[in-house]
């Protein structure tokens, strides 16, 4: 959906995150699939283009124009049935040039729970092609996006804030390292196995020497899938009680909107490790009562720091240097689509006064293959006049220029 009234100060970003709010109320405006189709579907009605929805553990942000802040939120709120003074009372909005800036870094990991987490630049771009499937990503936000995928390009490139290993899955594994000092003998289950899922796994398998890990996923093939690919276990779905009982660490990265594990299914179940790396939960904060039971969130695993957290933050200024130089490329780009429709009229202007029968422009008509000749001319001198209103922002009297270099 592309909208010519899509203007820089009609740009807004509206959102929560872990800085603000918690793992709870994260959750209660986390946006699955279904949901985020149904807000595309509804958008025009509250007056909204240009649209994508970021949903991940850490924040739901919403971009898009809009008149108001308010017509995003009101929307967001509506596709999650939830209040929008508990959304008001905890999120943040951003508008033209700040909202421009906070996508560029949280793309870039400078705004992820764990600095330089580069996995959000994924998440974005996979939102993006959701929203764009749909037309709700016209020109400006094509154009933003590239720039900004330019700028994370050039971010992991160029400085060292994603180097090391430290994210929310690995700081899982570390967090499991420090809790056991033997794992020989643990056995691990991890429900869920979605792209999140995946990467715990993997991180998992290489990072600790634990022989008995099973996976578990609603949908089965998607377990038995990846258990055979990293010779693993896979077990159905409807024995998770009996695998969690039997198990001394579990891992939760699923995306239901209830609990998988309630209280009850824990209780009497012996000492454990669970990790909830989902949001919303997906494990019932009250089995963090239950004896033997260690409950650990994704806000908690977020605190770890260590020396490779350290080094990144040194390559801070670095990234922000990168990003606005391609902030200010795109702002150039914005700032000349003004002058399009005033650049297509010039151009016509300049056609009009080739072929009309002037004194001006009588030794052109007798040079062969003169349509070339002042097609390769106009686009000259045109190009010329772009550069000239950029700098001066004088279309009037560039206007006359432009005439005047073409004929002389």
């Amino acid at each position: 959906m592309d909208n010519n009234s899509n203007h820089i100060h009609n740009f807004w970003v509206i959102g929560v995150n872990y800085k603000k709010s918690d793992a709870l109320i994260r959750g209660l405006f986390a946006v699955n699939n279904e949901q985020y189709e149904k807000a595309l579907q509804l958008a025009s009605q509250y007056g909204i283009s240009d649209l994508f929805i970021v949903s991940t553990c850490n924040r739901t942000e919403v971009y898009g124009f809009a008149d108001t802040a308010e017509h995003l939120m009101e929307l967001l709120c509506n596709v999650c049935e939830k209040d929008i003074e508990v959304f008001a009372a905890n999120c943040y909005k951003r508008n033209g040039q700040a909202a421009i800036q906070h996508l560029f870094h949280v793309a870039a990991g400078l705004d992820s729970q764990i600095l330089g987490d580069f996995e959000i630049l994924g998440q974005i771009k996979t939102s993006v092609k959701f929203a764009k499937a749909h037309g709700y990503i016209g020109t400006f936000l094509e154009r933003l996006l590239n720039c900004m995928i330019q700028s994370c390009k050039s971010i992991k490139t160029n400085t060292s804030l994603s180097s090391g290993t430290i994210s929310v899955a690995f700081a899982a594994v570390q967090y499991i390292k420090d809790f056991y000092a033997e794992l020989k003998h643990k056995k691990i289950v991890i429900l869920g196995t979605g792209k999140f899922g995946r990467t715990v796994c993997r991180n998992i398998v290489d990072y600790l020497n634990v022989k008995e890990i099973t996976l578990l996923n609603r949908t089965e093939e998607s377990a038995i899938e990846l258990a055979k690919e990293l010779h693993l276990k896979s077990a159905p779905f409807v024995d998770l009680e009996k695998e969690v009982a039997d198990a001394s660490i579990v891992l939760v990265s699923t995306s239901a909107h209830d609990y998988i594990l309630t209280k009850s299914q824990l209780e009497g179940k012996g000492e454990k490790l669970i990790i909830d790396l989902s949001v919303p939960r997906n494990v019932d904060i009250e089995a963090a009562d239950l004896e033997g039971i260690t409950l650990i969130d994704v806000d908690l695993l977020s605190k770890i720091k260590d020396e490779t957290l350290n080094n990144r933050k040194l390559e801070i200024p670095k990234a922000i240097a990168i990003i606005d130089t391609n902030i200010a490329e795109f702002t150039d780009w914005y700032d000349m689509r003004k002058y399009a429709p005033a650049l297509k009229n010039i151009k016509e202007k300049l056609k009009d006064i080739y072929i009309s029968p002037n004194i001006f422009m009588r030794n052109f008509t007798q040079i062969s293959d003169g349509q070339i000749l002042h097609e390769e001319k106009i686009n000259k001198v045109v190009g010329s006049l772009a550069m000239k209103m950029r700098n001066h922002n004088l279309v009037g009297c560039h206007f006359i220029s432009a005439i005047n270099d073409f004929i002389n």
